[in-house]
């Protein structure tokens, strides 16, 4: 809203504060000591009041002379006032007329002395005097009075230098104040500077003052790691967004292919009745081929999408060792010109000395866990030469670097690897084949990637099979990983939790 004015920064609202705290501190301060002094000094003057006690009484009136007082007899600062018994004010007085008197009432009804000296004013002036009713000789009633002249001078000096006082300090507080709440907010304005740099693309700096034992450190600390968690979800949604873009490129590659041959075919076949019968069957099997492909490609994109979004699996035990002998046995039949053998894994066979296949139970779907050793035999098959062995083990262990489930130098995955030590069920798929250079292995697990971009589509699918793996893998609570031996083939391994029944039994 217009009119208002903006708010005061947080270094000026620091030294304003410290600055009223101050002045109200040594006000209070000088109050109570202005308050305890003037007590102080007035209680000696109701002291001396107290205690004047002149005798005989001829020293307030001459008993030869009634009613004539002797002011020799006082001392120079008191003064007497005498009432008579009907209580009217007389005109003798005991002191010197030096100085204004007190202010006295005609009448000794009205005056405020029944509970102990007080002050009045002065008869002209600005002074005061302190009195006290005391009764006198000859049923007369005195009044003692004292002027009140170095109490509020003292009072008066003490005033003036309390002033003088307040004003030095508030201008000490206010300078000083500034250059200390500047001191104290260097790191603020160091976290300012850094932010501001920040803003203007410096993702990489960091806060620099994270001292855990000061608000501003944990502040700061608490501001890095939001940062770094920023830093880390742009980079994560550039990467979303780059693999994004590649999987639709990819997606349009691979479908363009299947889509231009059908394209030319359908179009032959319109411009073109001369034709043999031969041809024409020709260019029939090569658009429904195509086709074909195509709705497998359509098929294996909706899956993926399926498995992304909210993958449903059967939950039932399922025996590995048997998944993985039905597997081994379809493939000898299919393609038996690969040797593939089914044996148990390594860590297993070290510990029990022998070479016997033992039962491993897992929880998950036994139709995506077959998909997923069929694709590993199929690339197994597909990118080695004829004659290449294919060796499958099955067995139980614990993660590590022998049995998989934990990251070891050159090894690689998708997902997280399990606890150091913790029991697992693992499939392996190991060839002997011409293996993967470093930059196709740190790429096998993408989407549309291909190792061999050259192979023909007769050899090679659309580079989805170990996406899809990895998927169902992951969707099982375990991971896909791949352990290179570059031109010394290449070992798959599937690696799923073992259920708390069989890892307590193992």
């Amino acid at each position: 809203m217009t009119g208002l004015r903006a708010p005061r920064s947080l270094r000026r609202r620091l030294v304003l504060g410290v600055t009223v705290l101050a002045t109200l501190a040594v006000l209070a301060a000088e109050l109570i000591g202005f308050l305890v002094l003037r007590s102080w000094l007035l209680d000696g003057v109701d002291q001396r009041l107290a205690d004047f006690r002149p005798t005989p009484a001829s020293a307030f009136l001459d008993t030869r002379r009634p009613h004539r007082p002797e002011p020799e007899a006082l001392p120079s600062d008191f003064r007497v006032y005498f009432y008579d018994a009907s209580g009217n004010r007389l005109p003798e007085k005991l002191g010197t007329d030096d100085k204004p008197g007190p202010q006295l009432p005609d009448s000794i009804d009205r005056l405020p002395t029944e509970g102990g000296p007080t002050s009045v004013a002065a008869d002209t002036g600005d002074g005061n005097w302190r009195v006290l009713r005391r009764d006198g000789p000859r049923d007369l009633t005195a009044v003692i009075a004292l002027p009140l002249d170095t109490v509020d001078g003292a009072t008066s000096k003490i005033l003036w230098l309390n002033g003088l006082l307040l004003i030095i300090t508030v201008v000490t507080v206010w300078v000083l104040g500034r250059e200390v709440v500047r001191l104290s907010l260097l790191p603020l304005t160091r976290m300012e500077r850094t932010a501001e740099a920040i803003t203007a693309g410096q993702l990489d700096l960091r806060l620099p003052d994270t001292d855990p034992r000061t608000e501003i450190g944990r502040l700061g600390t608490v501001l890095n790691t939001m940062l770094d968690r920023l830093q880390q979800a742009l980079h994560e949604r550039e990467t979303s967004e780059t693999r994004l873009r590649r999987f639709v490129a990819d997606a349009g590659h691979e479908l363009r292919t299947p889509l231009t041959a059908i394209q030319g075919f359908g179009q032959l076949a319109l411009r073109s009745d001369r034709r043999t019968t031969k041809e024409r069957q020709e260019a029939d099997r090569h658009i429904v081929q195509n086709a074909e492909r195509m709705s497998l490609l359509v098929d294996d994109l909706q899956l993926l999408a399926q498995l992304d979004r909210h993958p449903d699996y059967q939950q039932e035990h399922v025996d590995l060792l048997s998944l993985a002998a039905d597997a081994v046995s379809a493939a000898a039949l299919q393609r038996p010109d690969h040797a593939v053998s089914l044996s148990p894994l390594r860590e297993r066979t070290a510990d029990a000395g022998e070479g016997e296949l033992d039962v491993v139970e897992v929880v998950g779907d036994l139709h995506r866990l077959r998909q997923i050793v069929e694709n590993l035999l199929s690339n197994a098959h597909t990118h080695t030469p004829p004659g290449t062995r294919i060796r499958v083990r099955v067995g139980a262990g614990r993660a590590g670097a022998r049995t998989g489930g934990a990251d070891v130098p050159g090894r690689v995955s998708m997902a997280p690897p399990f606890p150091a030590g913790s029991r697992v069920a693992v499939i392996e798929v190991e060839d002997d084949g011409p293996g993967l250079t470093a930059t196709d292995a740190a790429r096998v697990f993408e989407r549309f990637y291909r190792a061999d971009p050259a192979r023909t589509r007769t050899r090679g699918g659309s580079g989805l099979g170990l996406a899809i793996a990895t998927a169902i893998a992951e969707g099982h609570g375990g991971r896909l990983e791949l352990d290179p031996s570059h031109g010394l083939g290449a070992t798959f391994r599937l690696v799923l939790p073992l259920p708390l029944r069989a890892d307590r039994a193992a």
